[in-house]
């Protein structure tokens, strides 16, 4: 299973600007089997997919704006496959689409993507923040309105541990309605004082072990671990985390 955990690179931001295939060179020889592309920083992503390449890292999915598949959808797609993934994912919403009708916006936006890159063999996604647990539409949570169902047109779950965690919802018990839609689940841990920051996976209060489990047996691809905020070097909160997972891998 360690074969299936990646680094999301929104952790390491600010040493990608610095240099993004040193700090890629970096992530390789501390073990991360993955990266989830988090933006290039101005970099040429066909460098970047060859650095890749020659470091023997895979891709564990993009993330990409709404807009960006929006208006720029056939440079997201030679980037995918620049970068051998099938999955682009929303990572994010502006604050005027945090609404109900920004979330009927948001779902009718990624159907029109699904539909159009499907059978192509490319899954649209969407990450959760905590923010879509605070709208209600049709009696449900927002994430679940905007995840709900559609064979032909399908939007897959990017569920993030930490956010469900901030809205005093259970991880495991969330995750188990998307069972086999979720090829990429977000790892990410909560400190256990009253901050409720983000911290290094198995320092917090998240029990991942059943995580884990449950993710190997309902069609989880990749463990992407992310930390957005780190009080010192970032790239020791992955490799703590890293460390912590390898040594509790189902």
């Amino acid at each position: 299973m360690r074969e299936k955990l990646a680094a999301q690179l929104f952790t390491v931001r600010n040493e990608l600007k610095r240099d993004f295939i040193g700090t890629l060179r970096e992530l390789k020889k501390m073990g991360w089997a993955a990266v989830q592309i988090d933006g290039l920083h101005g970099n040429d992503p066909k460098e970047i997919a060859e650095a890749m390449r020659e470091l023997g890292l895979k891709t564990a999915g993009m993330h990409v704006g709404l807009e960006r598949m929006n208006n720029d959808l056939e440079a997201v797609l030679e980037e995918a496959r620049l970068f051998d993934t099938k999955d682009f994912i929303c990572h994010s919403l502006p604050d005027r689409l945090q609404n109900e009708d920004g979330y009927r916006t948001v779902r009718r936006d990624l159907l029109a993507v699904s539909e159009k890159v499907s059978h192509l063999g490319f899954r649209v996604g969407y990450h959760n923040h905590d923010f879509e647990f605070h709208t209600e539409i049709d009696g449900r949570y927002a994430l679940d309105y905007v995840l709900d169902l559609d064979a032909e047109r399908p939007i897959y779950a990017e569920i993030d541990t930490y956010w469900v965690k901030k809205a005093d919802l259970d991880p495991l018990q969330y995750i188990s309605k998307y069972a086999n839609r979720m090829p990429i689940l977000h790892l990410k841990d909560m400190t256990a004082d009253d901050r409720r920051y983000f911290a290094e996976i198995g320092s917090g209060v998240i029990d991942f072990a059943p995580i884990l489990r449950w993710g190997e047996a309902n069609g989880v691809e990749w463990y992407a671990v992310e930390q957005d905020y780190c009080p010192g070097s970032p790239l020791d909160s992955l490799a703590n985390s890293l460390e912590y997972l390898t040594k509790r891998l189902p």
